[in-house]
């Protein structure tokens, strides 16, 4: 093996390719259970995006469940989730070409249970997902979003489907903005569902209603849990018919039952998260071993967990196994299985035999890290907290180059990748992330922001963010690389920022700041497919979106001077404050951030003379799928940063 030479930083040669990262990689999602089958659905980069339910049997067998062209995904809240279940061997799933819902058995063709759209209808109009099967009665139970009336809102609500015949859905449940979770008791006689409405969204205020159902209808709904300062999330029955769900009350989401007068009592108090802010429907973070023991998993220090809980003395056991990330908990029959990942270990499908501590991988969402020529040049993080402008401290995963063959000149200091996450109430992943380590791998070290109003850190530490985005977010993002300039871990005069979505905005945020040393700290920014107005994002997105930034910045009224507010946090209204390149990556077909939104923010950049690039990727919704899209966007905006920063500035 050749020792490792001396090489600037942010040119070292790396195995860890766009192409690697574009091709070794899928996407898994939606661990199930039936019998003695494990199922999940995998987006196949390699096959256009397609989304395959796959099912693992006793023998060891994988099986493709959903043939093509079909794919399992649903766009219900536009984010989807729970797109497919099995029960009895037989899968049900949406399909994201029609959105229509089918059923599959025994290897035979998919037959639909949902109608097509009628003339003069839109295509994909009646949405199906978050379903389960009521087996007494052969019927589906969930959520549908009704788009039939194109020029209204489209219509949320639950439905009951017979899965012997074809048809739309009886509505049991209608009224509210939104639906999820809807859950039938184990002897069938009671239904449990979360329901909210605008402005809130579900990490917000979320209502958890009970009522009896008879198989046609529900009776007596009543709300046992939630409001508007309350978030619920994940409701279950217990094997003996105890409700269960995971609330926020305490300031941090919680596990809790209802009692005999149908009080909420918290089984296990602590200053951790069992929940996760619901951006897609059936998310799972708990799951029932006996009536008396669950399986769960919670993030405390931005580390997560796996673990038994006993729900009569409240004791929690934590499970020794080598991830820091889980979800997708399910158990049946004494068998447990999730995802999983580790920053230096891919996601996985992970079964565990919950008594004896076994745990068997069945499907990797990568094996390139279990390559040694790979392995030796991955970077770990290390997880650093940092003051802030307003007196607090924020959270962050710095990953520090790191590549086996390469060693940098010592009068030199690395480059700095600043990366903004989505949402923006969501978190940085520490689950393996090659595009991540195709940056530290090439000498470029990245920290992962985790800025106020993320998730995992209390219900307090995401209210940071309360009509704030454009702000705080921006702050820390600042302060995180100030922090690491002052610690002289990396080089003050290369440092690039970029984001996703609402990471996107942050990043265009930082770069047309009003705060001259904010603007200075970053030389160039990369924007994939991210808000550049969010005056033109209240006026155009998607339902489930459409009163977000009513709590993020203040409802878009032209009273009280909150208009004034949208256009104070505009990027494209700056674009005299931009003086740094930017890059500039979006979906041709993103109903969630129109394209619209960036090429605004472009024209302002070429009327200003400014350096820049922008990819339009045909066929691509929020999020890119296609592995030859991954690709060419990671290769773009390297080149972009490496021309324009990394070699042009720092030691030569």
């Amino acid at each position: 093996m050749p020792h490792p030479t001396a090489t600037p930083f942010g040119t070292w040669s790396s195995p860890v390719t766009s192409e690697l990262v574009a091709s070794a990689a899928i996407n898994l999602a939606d661990v199930l259970l039936d019998g003695s089958d494990v199922y999940w659905v995998e987006g196949r980069p390699q096959e256009a995006g397609r989304h395959v339910l796959v099912r693992h049997n006793e023998d060891g067998a994988k099986l493709d469940v959903t043939p093509p062209p079909l794919s399992a995904r649903t766009r219900v809240h536009e984010y989807g989730g729970a797109a497919a279940l099995v029960a009895d061997g037989i899968g049900y799933f949406s399909n994201f070409q029609d959105q229509r819902l089918y059923r599959i058995e025994g290897g035979g063709p998919p037959v639909p249970l949902t109608p097509p759209p009628a003339s003069g209808q839109p295509d994909a109009a009646l949405r199906y997902a978050d379903g389960r099967i009521d087996k007494g009665r052969h019927l589906w139970i969930g959520v549908r979003e009704d788009h039939r009336q194109a020029d209204k809102e489209a219509i949320n609500a639950i439905v009951a489907l017979d899965v012997t015949s074809e048809g739309a859905g009886n509505v049991l449940v209608q009224g509210h903005d939104f639906y999820a979770s809807p859950r039938l008791s184990p002897d069938g006689r009671r239904l449990a569902w979360l329901a909210w409405d605008h402005p809130r969204m579900p990490w917000e205020g979320t209502e958890l209603w009970v009522a009896a159902f008879d198989g046609t209808a529900v009776e007596n709904p009543t709300r046992v849990a939630g409001g508007p300062g309350e978030s619920v999330f994940q409701p279950e029955w217990s094997p003996d018919g105890v409700l269960h769900f995971v609330s926020d009350r305490s300031g941090w989401w919680n596990i809790h039952r209802t009692d005999a007068r149908g009080n909420a009592v918290n089984v296990c108090p602590k200053a951790a998260e069992f929940g996760r802010p619901q951006w897609n429907l059936g998310m799972s973070t708990y799951a029932f071993l006996s009536p008396a023991e669950v399986v769960c998993t919670y993030v405390e220090g931005g580390l997560g967990k796996l673990a038994l809980l006993d729900l009569e003395t409240g004791w929690l056991t934590d499970i020794d196994l080598p991830y820091s990330d889980f979800s997708s908990v399910r158990a049946q029959d004494g068998k447990v299985a999730f995802k999983a990942g580790a920053p230096t270990l891919a996601s996985a499908i992970v079964v565990l035999d919950p008594r004896s501590g076994k745990a068997t991988v069945i499907r990797k969402s990568s094996t390139l890290a279990d390559d040694p020529a790979i392995h030796r040049h991955l970077a770990a993080p290390q997880p650093i907290e940092f003051p802030t402008r307003r007196g607090q401290t924020a959270f962050a995963h710095f990953y520090p180059p790191r590549n086996a063959d390469h060693l940098a000149p010592d009068t030199e200091l690395p480059p700095l990748l600043v990366r903004c996450h989505g949402g923006p109430t969501s978190s940085a992943s520490i689950t393996l992330d090659l595009r991540t380590q195709f940056w530290t791998s090439r000498g470029v070290a990245v920290v992962d922001v985790d800025y106020g109003g993320s998730s995992g850190y209390g219900r307090a530490y995401r209210e940071r963010l309360h009509g704030m985005w454009g702000v705080v977010d921006v702050e820390d993002c600042a302060a995180a690389a100030r922090y690491l300039v002052d610690k002289g871990w990396v080089d003050a005069s290369r440092i690039v920022i970029t984001g996703s979505s609402a990471g996107g905005f942050t990043v265009l945020g930082c770069l047309t700041s009003s705060d001259p040393a904010v603007r200075r700290m970053f030389r160039a920014g990369g924007s994939h497919y991210g808000v550049s107005d969010p005056e033109a994002l209240a006026r155009d997105t998607h339902k489930f979106e459409s009163r977000y930034l009513d709590w993020l910045i203040a409802p878009y009224t032209d009273t009280d001077g909150h208009r004034e507010t949208y256009l104070e946090r505009s990027p494209v209204r700056h674009a005299d404050r931009l003086t740094a390149p930017v890059a500039f990556f979006q979906g041709a077909e993103d109903k969630i951030v129109p394209p619209s939104q960036t090429e605004l923010m472009i024209a302002a950049l070429r009327q200003k003379g400014i350096t820049t690039q922008y990819l339009l990727f045909a066929g691509e919704q929020h999020g890119f799928r296609q592995s030859s899209n991954i690709q060419w966007a990671l290769d773009a905006e390297f080149y972009f940063f490496s021309t324009l920063v990394f070699r042009s500035h720092g030691a030569a």
